[in-house]
């Protein structure tokens, strides 16, 4: 691969050495064709060129263009014999080719009301259009032009801030944070993705603008998007703590802000359950990567400050805290406008239930809390567990060995009795239509009395889960509750 020098003009003044396999792609060189053709300049811009500098494979391009992007994405669509998207009102086109996406645009200068984060759009340059970018390491670009095709564009010292690991504004970061204060939330994200540290510039902006995060400049989806982008990294923890930092966390999840701080009586405290969320929240990470079993690691003990007590000879509780956590989930969900169907649902449900596995391993493990445990947690049990084992937190290594070896011996039950017993999402063999039809009954509560009651023996391994062993105990429980058999 050739190597090439290119200076970087006007305000930036190293020089970089790199190979360019990126831009020898068959498609960037037809759009340098197609803009030659169009008397445009063109060139690609933003994350694609920043992920080439970190050596990160990218599939989305944004090229800008200095004259309509749109004109030139539809000539390339016409070329490469596919469809193109076209968003005229925010003066936009999107094409897809194969595994990449490109997205066209024309250079821009924008201003903003104090009332909302979208912007007066004007048309203008290159430099302008690099300026209005959220960060030096966002607003580099490379050119497409034939004249210096491959020439690096980096007025405000991107490929630097990448080298020192930083997340910095091209402008004044009053200006930058204040216009748009999503970029807030960017900022965190990309710090937390990246590893960067956030400039202290940057920093001390964004706690003099945090308020607008609290109105209605951002929608709440937007906000919710970038916290999912940040429980996606590899330690999501460095976001919230950077979001803590800067004072946002209580705007966003106050609910999670509360759980920091320490209180004592006597020599007997308990731990900082902040911390704790955040660190279970990372072990959970290392081993998955499904966002929802993230945030119910995030949401686990959620409810720990409405439920804390000191108890004299106890010290502190927080009895039934797993309880109002799962009822406190559906109303944070919503107030994020994160789904409300099954993926809140499921998250819901390993909130109620992440205790239960660890009083099985605290106790004499018997078939029938087993037989409950699968059948309450059903197809997300190894979700469950894996919730569990991340719970433990401890700095003392013995004590952590103890609890995993515990937690493996509720593993081997939960697979026993599964083998067994079959009880994992099973339905009881007797349905309420069998047992209304059995006794001539309307759908009234003494019908689920005798279901439940089904159901119950088979857990509790009073009888087995097939038909007829069900059939008779339903005989027999009609018996009490109505007073007759079949």
């Amino acid at each position: 691969m050739q190597n090439i020098c290119y200076l970087c003009p006007r305000k930036y003044l190293a020089i970089a050495f790199f190979t360019l396999e990126h831009l020898h792609s068959p498609i960037l060189q037809h759009i340098s064709r197609i803009a030659q053709r169009q008397g445009v300049r063109a060139f690609v811009i933003g994350g694609y060129v920043r992920d080439f500098f970190l050596r990160r494979p990218s599939k989305d391009v944004d090229v800008v263009v200095e004259g309509s992007g749109i004109a030139l994405a539809e000539a390339l669509a016409a070329e490469l014999h596919t469809n193109v998207s076209v968003f005229k009102s925010f003066g936009t086109a999107m094409l897809r080719h194969g595994e990449v996406e490109v997205e066209f645009v024309g250079a821009r200068r924008e201003s903003y009301r104090a009332s909302s984060r979208k912007p007066i759009v004007e048309d203008g340059t290159l430099e302008e259009d690099q300026a209005r970018r959220d960060f030096t390491i966002n607003a580099m670009a490379f050119s497409l032009n034939a004249a210096d095709y491959g020439a690096l564009v980096d007025p405000f010292g991107g490929v630097q801030d990448l080298h020192d690991r930083r997340i910095r504004t091209p402008l004044n970061p009053d200006t930058t944070y204040s216009d748009d204060p999503l970029r807030m939330m960017r900022a965190v994200r990309f710090a937390a993705q990246l590893g960067f540290e956030i400039d202290l510039p940057s920093k001390e902006a964004i706690r003099r603008n945090r308020q607008r995060m609290a109105g209605e400049v951002v929608s709440t989806e937007r906000i919710a998007d970038e916290l999912n982008k940040i429980m996606a990294c590899p330690k999501p923890s460095t976001g919230f703590f950077l979001l803590d930092e800067l004072t946002l966390l209580e705007l966003i999840l106050p609910q999670i802000a509360r759980l920091k701080g320490v209180e004592a009586v006597g020599r007997q405290q308990h731990k900082d359950n902040f911390l704790h969320t955040l660190q279970v929240l990372d072990n959970v990470a290392q081993k998955s990567d499904n966002l929802w079993l993230r945030w119910a690691a995030l949401l686990h003990d959620v409810a720990k400050p409405q439920t804390k007590r000191y108890e004299e000879g106890h010290g502190w509780t927080f009895h039934g805290h797993e309880f109002l956590g799962a009822k406190m989930t559906p109303k944070i969900f919503q107030a994020l406008k994160l789904p409300l169907n099954e993926k809140m649902k499921y998250v819901q449900k390993l909130v109620g239930l992440h205790l239960r596995p660890i009083v099985l391993s605290q106790e004499e493990v018997t078939d029938s809390a087993v037989r409950r445990l699968l059948f309450d947690a059903g197809d997300d049990i190894d979700d469950l567990m894996l919730l569990c084992e991340a719970d433990i937190t401890s700095k003392n290594e013995n004590t952590v060995k103890r609890h995993l070896q515990n937690f493996a011996l509720v593993r081997q039950k939960l697979k026993e009795i599964e083998e067994k017993d079959r009880v994992r999402n099973f339905q009881p063999p007797i349905s309420g239509e069998l047992i209304m039809s059995a006794y001539n009954l309307p759908p009234c509560r003494q019908v689920g009395v005798i279901k439940d009651a089904i159901k119950d023996a088979i857990l509790d391994g009073i009888i087995h889960n097939n038909y007829d062993e069900a059939y008779r105990y339903m005989q027999q429980k009609a018996k009490e509750v109505l007073g007759c058999a079949s």
